[in-house]
Parts: structure tokens; C-alpha cells; sequence
């Protein structure tokens, strides 16, 4: 099953997310087997990162909880809030994805 899980920053979360950053990337790694999408939420207007949204396929939702729940950003205080919902896959073109991180 997918669910989504959507993070949003407590505000001025950089300097938590700069210390943090290499212990989350490593755990997203270390789950790269159920990882199917993950990246950060950026404003409009502005650069730097305002939260994360991660999709897994997990067997349930217990699951997804404890994915979430031990994640290196989350266990540091890095996030506000924590949504995580169960979702379908609908269409899927990873194609028209953009070619660079940023999104360009």
C-alpha cells in the first residue's frame, strides 16, 4: 500500500536540518527498498525548504508509522506537523519529472 507522508517545517528549521541532514539521508537509503518517492517542499518566492513529503509502499499503516517516527528530521524536532495518508497510485510518468533537484 502507498501512503504519503507530509512534513511541515517548525520555523527557522535549517540549522536542525543541516545537522541532521546526513543521518536522514542515510536512513532514506537504508529504506531505499520501500522509498518510491521523497523530496522537500520549497516556497514559491523563496529558496530553502519548508518540509518534506515522502511516499512509501509499506504493508500498512503501522508500518508508515514507524517509518515516520524514526526518521532522523522528525526525531530531532525538525517538523511542525506530520500527515500521513493512505493514497492510491493513479497515473505515474516519471518522465515529466523535472531533471534537476530543484525542479528545473
Amino acid at each position: 500500500m502507498l501512503y504519503i507522508i507530509y512534513q511541515e517545517d517548525v520555523e527557522d528549521s535549517q540549522p536542525l536540518r543541516d545537522i541532521h541532514k546526513p543521518a536522514h539521508f542515510k536512513y532514506l537509503e537504508e529504506h531505499e527498498d520501500i522509498l518510491v518517492l521523497g523530496g522537500a517542499l520549497m516556497p514559491d518566492d523563496a529558496e530553502g525548504r519548508i518540509g518534506s513529503v515522502l511516499i512509501l509502499n509499506v504493508a500498512n499503516r503501522e508500518e508508515a508509522e514507524r517509518f515516520s517516527a524514526n526518521e532522523p528530521l522528525r526525531k530531532a524536532g525538525v517538523f511542525k506537523s506530520v500527515k500521513i495518508t493512505r493514497m492510491r497510485r493513479g497515473q505515474w510518468n516519471p518522465a515529466a519529472a523535472p531533471k534537476t533537484p530543484e525542479g528545473n
